[in-house]
């Protein structure tokens, strides 16, 4: 039996697309689940291909060729430690584990310490593209060892989504592949509200009907604010419920899931001392969605300004397409700049110019602007932020007054645009020579004496603020 290549252990959505992948591109695949009913189903869905369904977690491990490589594509956290004790006393000294789904960093790197021990690889792998990149072609971040990369590269490097060369690279050593698929999230976050504010901004402010802002979004994803994201609003918008024939967009509940990516994003930003504002909002929006009991209490008893349309409609219209593409902007900004500084304090050796490359293709965060992004990292490796690079520079300088008339708009029809508002005040903060935290830190040493520095002599002071001068 032990004639198959790889081995998918998780037959879910995921799994089971990109075990089909696979196969399709000729790699003998085995399949295992404990839903034996997925097991049946694989079994059904690849008659003709090869592809052996296994019963058993054994069964799955026999029917690999040494040494063995098997992708765990199941729901991070305690799930893939109990796989991953399942199988270890199966394997041998030289096989590969390969974690697809969206584990946490630092969880990669513990598994990848113990397993080391026994001989055995760990390779942290993000995934990016949903289902239909799944089957036909995602992005693809391994990380870990880079001997345990080569045994399977030829495979993910076939199967990936292609854009001037495959959309998988080698990304680094350890959790470096889950770290930066954590970005890619915390990025994804940051753009879907950011477009979220902007639909809003357009049927709130503007009257839009869906149909029409479906539109706008379409036209605009023909341009230079082309991307997988606003591809898939205009669609989203357009769709009509076969019940009641209103905009189906309009009868779903206002309250925005999370998994958790956004918060880890979030959370090691601040471990690391990395301002990323509108990724921070974006995760805040989806809890403040959560309040809707809260929200429709407080409705009825806070009250907010009147909405009234702006006399140039055309005008804001335009303006929410340029306030966009310099949101986006920022969106990638923020999540590179936390990269280039996870890259320094963990040894990963990114590649920054390389990850927006593969991030061109089958990622849910494609778009046009990875194109120049990724040549501004190629000509720069050390470039301290995405915005200061000339393209984008020039970029945010030329189309920031759109993002602020949007912002402001919204603010006088109270209509709230955190991820909009953040994305502008860490432009306006990011771009100023001086900020007022000199106030900040004198108020700090009043309060605690925890001294300040001066503009103009070395050293660190205390002053007692209460003594007359």
């Amino acid at each position: 039996m032990a004639q198959h290549e790889i081995g998918m252990i998780g037959l879910g959505v995921m799994g089971r697309n990109l075990l089909l992948n696979m196969a399709d591109h000729g790699f003998p695949v085995a399949g295992f689940d404990l839903d034996a009913a997925k097991v049946e189903a694989l079994r059904k869905e690849s008659a003709g291909r090869s592809v052996h369904a296994a019963g058993s977690i054994e069964e799955l491990v026999r029917a690999l060729r040494p040494p063995r490589a098997i992708v765990l594509l199941v729901p991070a956290g305690p799930p893939v430690d109990q796989v991953i004790r399942g199988l270890v006393p199966l394997l041998q000294p030289g096989d590969i584990l390969i974690d697809g789904g969206n584990s946490h960093f630092t969880d990669t790197e513990r598994r990848a310490d113990a397993l080391a021990a026994r001989g055995i690889s760990l390779l942290g792998v993000g995934i990016s593209g949903g289902e239909a990149g799944a089957r036909h072609g995602p992005c693809i971040m391994p990380g870990g060892p880079a001997d345990a990369y080569a045994a399977v590269r030829k495979i993910f490097e076939t199967v990936a989504a292609q854009a001037d060369g495959p959309c998988c690279a080698y990304i680094g050593p350890r959790g470096a592949g889950h770290y930066v698929k954590m970005v890619h999230n915390g990025i994804e976050y940051a753009m879907l509200q950011c477009i979220a504010e902007i639909y809003d901004v357009l049927s709130t402010v503007l009257g839009l009907e869906a149909a029409e802002v479906s539109r706008i979004f379409a036209r605009w994803n023909q341009g230079e604010l082309g991307g997988y994201l606003v591809e898939i609003a205009a669609l989203c918008l357009s769709r009509v419920d076969p019940d009641t024939r209103r905009p189906l967009v309009d009868l779903i509940l206002d309250k925005a899931g999370q998994k958790g990516t956004g918060k880890w994003t979030s959370q090691s930003a601040l471990d690391l001392g990395v301002p990323t504002p509108t990724i921070d909002l974006a995760v805040a929006c989806r809890v403040l969605s959560d309040l809707k009991e809260e929200r429709v209490a407080a409705s009825k008893v806070i009250r907010g300004p009147r909405v009234r349309a702006p006399a140039r409609k055309a005008a804001l219209a335009a303006a929410c397409r340029d306030a966009l593409h310099v949101a986006n902007a920022v969106c990638y900004a923020q999540g590179l700049a936390l990269a280039r500084a996870a890259s320094k304090a963990y040894g990963y050796d990114l590649k920054l110019d390389e990850i927006a490359r593969i991030w061109r293709g089958g990622c849910i965060i494609r778009s046009k602007l990875l194109g120049p992004i990724a040549a501004a990292y190629k000509k720069k490796p050390a470039l301290p932020n995405l915005l200061v690079d000339k393209f984008f520079a020039r970029l945010v300088s030329t189309r920031a007054r759109a993002l602020r008339t949007v912002v402001s708009e919204a603010a006088r029809a109270g209509v709230p645009v955190l991820g909009l508002a953040g994305s502008l005040g860490y432009l306006d903060s990011y771009r100023r020579a001086r900020l007022p935290q000199n106030l900040t830190q004198a108020q700090r040493d009043f309060f605690g004496a925890h001294t300040y520095q001066r503009i103009d002599k070395q050293g660190n002071f205390h002053t007692n603020w209460t003594q007359s001068t």
